[in-house]
């Protein structure tokens, strides 16, 4: 195939004439001479801005100088203020030092100043002030000024230094050093209004007579004024430390001193003293002279980094202007040499591209390189067309879904034929993958039919798309219903929002797994769902499918109800709390209008022990506990549904729920019921074995008691008097005798001896039984008695109403003290015991401390067991604590009947 020439009248231009090399030569020194002239300007333009820089880094080093001279100018001036008000070897010694420390300031700014060349004559202007200070400091030597005409003329000094610093920082060459040098000025002067505010205030407080000044807030106007414009240039962590300044304690102190000043009506004595202004205000400029040291540091830095930017800017222009330089040049070299032999061989391989044939041996020789690729890319193009009209059939093919459609590959030799070969073979594998997409599409169709789970494809746009009929089953609805309506709609209310912020991250791309809420059926009951969802952002859709889980989470909190149930059971409350909260669980699990448990009497009526109500139907519960009580199993009356509490095999009441609407509770309340009332005839044993073990209790103490007192009334009423009247009948018989022999009269003596003893003994068991104090005097001298007659010693402290307590109260704490003390004395081997009696309301309480061994238990021995019986015969407590060596401690609480007011 010939390659197709220009035709011969078309006139050549004359750079179509030129090699690619010479015009590639020719592109590169055109910019290259550019590239050149904007280096040489670039770089004097950037030496001018390093020069910059470097005077204004040089200035502000001059400005920092100055500064220091300020602050040790502001010490002196306070100083030497201070000294005139109150002249004194302290004051005085302070003037001195500060004008040591200004002299020294001013030796530095000078020694910087030697080699500054800039406009202002900062070294004139510092001999001016220096001359002006000597001056000063003479006349102060004199005692010729008044503290605020000393102050002024300080004042004149610390300006013209101020307005030297802030020319200095006026260079500004860049906007961040610009702002650095706007913060740093305002805080210099903002502290010189609050060092004159020092000043002025000063003499007025050194003066307490003086007139009510008429402007002492003009220095803390601008003050103010010079703070809010460092606020607005400063950075934020010197904004947050100032913040932090004027709102601690010294920069409060002088809030409220401006405050009150300004106060016309403000009392005298509310001004601070001499010594407290003083205090807080060089606390406070303290504080805000070390924010200025810090914005100083932040302007040095800001003009030494923008110098160091601008020299590195120059360096690195200058070199990267030359290295391009150099590349370009040897770019363009290489790049003739490189082009220009492609060239040719490119054209003739793009021609055997053309025809498919891909190992053609590339040779040209021509006019023109150029001209040879057009030549070239022409054939390419018609080939080109040709393969893009087969393509074009092809796609119309796919679009159509003529899938049997293949290409006609003989029109085309080599590369362009196994193309469309390959292209023909891709067709029959679409054909046949879209046959097993079909069936795939109808298995899963089958699948989404008959899954019992719930499945539907939701829009973004809040609607099904498609629902299963699980969907149907499950909610009642039918699938136009479902489809017809926003599904939030079928939403319950109180979950709505949840909904819709889950809806929210869907659409955001998020997955879901495992999300409860509860739609509504058309009967308006509801049901508990949980969802698994994944969105296609793409479509605007998403795939969920859902799980009825209304029995699962109904059996769950069945369950937390029976275990609260159960743990008051086993805490062993009393019955009437577990009647209650048998009603309210019942209710909540059952969600009925109301919920009862009834007790059957006698005549076998019912009576409300525990309720939980609502709407109820009160024939219905009445019909229905009437129904338990002649059956004695669970029965269904209306919308009523009663389960039978027995206990011990008798029928002691029942469980009554009444649904809150119209429709009847669903089947199978009956045996829920049943399990609630099981729990009640376990409380009822419970409660019913308690109270016989507190009354048996109660019995074995009183009878002990009443045995006691019935054999101390024998003893005191028989033996005791039959042994006094043997003494009397003794002492009658020695009377008789005139004249004893001696052996008969010592063993009479015995006799008589012995009886005492004896009759002593007994009075002692009689009162230690029972003892008469109690009964006479009550539990105050009960103690009392107890306490001198023990071995140990012992320290009361009782607090008792003025009346008598309980016998049984007072007994039982007579008797736990008594064996208290024994036990200190016999087996704690103790040195001191502490009774404390404290009678509240309702409550007695006493404690038994003492110092001895410990260790006593409360599961050996029968005296502590015995008292432990006798307090929790009448409803008390006892404790024990008695760690080894570290002593014991009883402590009792007995009930008290309430007194009425």
């Amino acid at each position: 195939m010939c390659r197709p020439r220009p035709p011969a009248a078309l006139r050549v231009p004359f750079l179509a004439r030129l090699r690619v090399g010479r015009k590639l030569m020719l592109l590169v020194l055109l910019p290259v001479t550019g590239m050149m002239a904007f280096t040489a300007f670039g770089a004097v333009s950037q030496w001018h801005d390093a020069q910059t820089l470097r005077d204004f880094r040089t200035a502000t080093e001059l400005s920092f100088r100055t500064t220091a001279l300020t602050d040790a100018l502001a010490r002196e001036r306070i100083a030497a203020v201070k000294a005139r008000l109150r002249p004194g070897p302290a004051t005085l010694g302070e003037r001195t030092g500060a004008q040591h420390a200004t002299d020294g300031a001013l030796h530095a700014a000078l020694l910087d100043t030697a080699g500054w060349t800039g406009p202002p004559d900062v070294q004139g202007r510092f001999d001016a002030r220096s001359r002006q200070l000597r001056a000063l400091r003479l006349q102060t030597g004199t005692g010729s000024l008044t503290a605020p005409q000393l102050a002024a003329q300080y004042d004149t000094i610390e300006h013209d230094l101020l307005e030297l610093a802030a020319t200095l920082e006026s260079g500004r060459p860049t906007r961040t050093s610009g702002q650095a040098a706007d913060a740093h000025i305002a805080l210099l002067n903002a502290i010189e209004a609050a060092e004159r505010e020092r000043t002025e205030l000063a003499v007025l407080f050194a003066a307490p007579g003086a007139p009510h000044p008429t402007a002492t807030d003009r220095w803390s106007a601008l003050e103010k004024a010079l703070l809010d414009d460092f606020g607005q240039t400063a950075p934020a962590g010197l904004r947050g430390r100032l913040y932090v300044v004027l709102l601690q304690h010294p920069g409060l102190v002088v809030r409220k001193t401006r405050e009150t000043l300004a106060d016309p009506h403000a009392e005298r004595n509310a001004w601070p003293t001499y010594a407290g202004w003083l205090t807080a205000s060089s606390r406070r400029i303290d504080a805000l002279r070390v924010i200025q040291h810090r914005a100083a540091a932040e302007l040095g830095r800001d003009a030494t980094r923008d110098l160091d930017t601008a020299r590195s800017r120059e360096t690195r222009d200058l070199s990267v202007s030359l290295a391009v330089l150099a590349a370009v040049t040897v770019l363009a070299l290489a790049l003739r040499l490189s082009i220009t032999r492609p060239l040719s061989e490119v054209s003739a391989g793009a021609r055997a591209l053309s025809e498919g044939d891909l190992s053609y041996d590339i040779r040209y020789a021509g006019r023109d390189e150029l001209g040879a690729v057009a030549d070239t890319f022409r054939e390419l193009r018609i080939t080109t067309e040709r393969l893009a009209a087969e393509i074009s059939t092809m796609n119309a093919a796919i679009d159509d879904n003529r899938l049997g459609h293949r290409a006609d590959v003989v029109a085309f030799q080599g590369t362009w034929a196994q193309l469309l070969g390959g292209m023909n073979g891709t067709m029959a594998s679409f054909a046949a993958a879209h046959g097993r997409r079909d069936k795939a599409e109808q298995e899963l169709a089958s699948i989404f039919h008959l899954s019992l789970d719930l499945l539907c494809i939701a829009g973004l746009d809040g609607y099904f798309k498609r629902v299963n009929p699980a969907f149907e089953r499950t909610l009642g609805h039918s699938a136009e219903t479902l489809l017809g309506r926003p599904w939030l709609e079928f939403v319950h209310p109180e979950d709505r929002a949840r909904t819709r912020a889950v809806l929210d991250r869907l659409a955001s791309g998020v997955e879901l797994g495992e999300f409860e809420n509860r739609l509504l059926r058309d009967d308006g009951t509801e049901r508990w769902l949980q969802w698994s969802a994944r969105p296609v952002a793409g479509e605007g859709l998403i795939y969920a499918a859902a799980r009825d889980v209304t029995e699962s989470r109904r059996a769950a909190r069945e369950q937390t109800a029976l275990r609260r149930v159960a743990t008051l059971v086993a805490r062993g409350v009393p019955p009437r709390e577990v009647f209650s909260e048998v009603a309210d669980q019942v209710g909540k699990v059952l969600s009925s209008g109301s919920a009862a448990v009834l007790r059957y009497g006698a005549d076998g009526t019912a009576t409300v022990l525990g309720s939980a109500r609502g709407p109820t139907a009160e024939t219905d519960t009445a019909a229905t506990a009437q129904e338990v009580a002649l059956t004695t199993r669970p029965a269904r009356v209306g919308r009523s549904v009663g389960a039978p509490i027995v206990v011990d095999d008798r029928l002691w009441g029942a469980v009554v729920a009444t649904a809150a609407g119209p429709e009847p509770l669903p089947p199978g309340t009956e045996s829920r019921l049943a399990d609630f009332t099981e729990l009640v005839a376990t409380a009822l044993a419970n409660a019913d074995s308690r109270d016989q073990l507190s009354a048996s209790r109660a019995r074995v103490v009183a009878a002990g008691d009443a045995s006691r007192r019935r054999i101390e009334h024998d003893l005191h009423d028989g033996v005791q008097q039959r042994i006094v009247s043997l003494q009397l009948d003794l002492r009658t018989a020695q009377s008789m005798l005139d004249e004893q022999p001696e052996e008969l009269a010592e063993q009479l003596d015995h006799i008589a001896k012995g009886l005492d003893d004896a009759f002593t003994d007994l009075l002692q068991v009689a009162r230690g039984i029972h003892p008469a104090i109690l009964s006479k005097g009550g539990l105050g001298p009960a103690l009392r008695a107890l306490a001198r007659r023990s071995a140990v010693p012992v320290e009361l402290d009782l607090r008792l109403p003025p009346g008598r307590l309980p016998e049984q109260t007072e007994v039982a704490v007579y008797y736990v003290t008594s064996e208290s003390f024994t036990n200190a004395a016999k087996h704690a081997r103790a040195s001191f015991v502490q009774v404390t009696a404290r009678a509240g309301d309702d409550v007695l309480e006493v404690t038994i401390a003492d110092d001895g061994v410990g260790g006593a238990d409360l599961g050996h021995g029968s005296g502590l067991i015995g008292l432990v019986d006798r307090v929790e015969a009448i409803g008390g407590k006892l404790r024990v604590e008695s760690p080894p060596g570290e002593g014991t401690t009883l402590t009792v609480r007995l009930p008290l009947p309430r007194t009425e007011s």
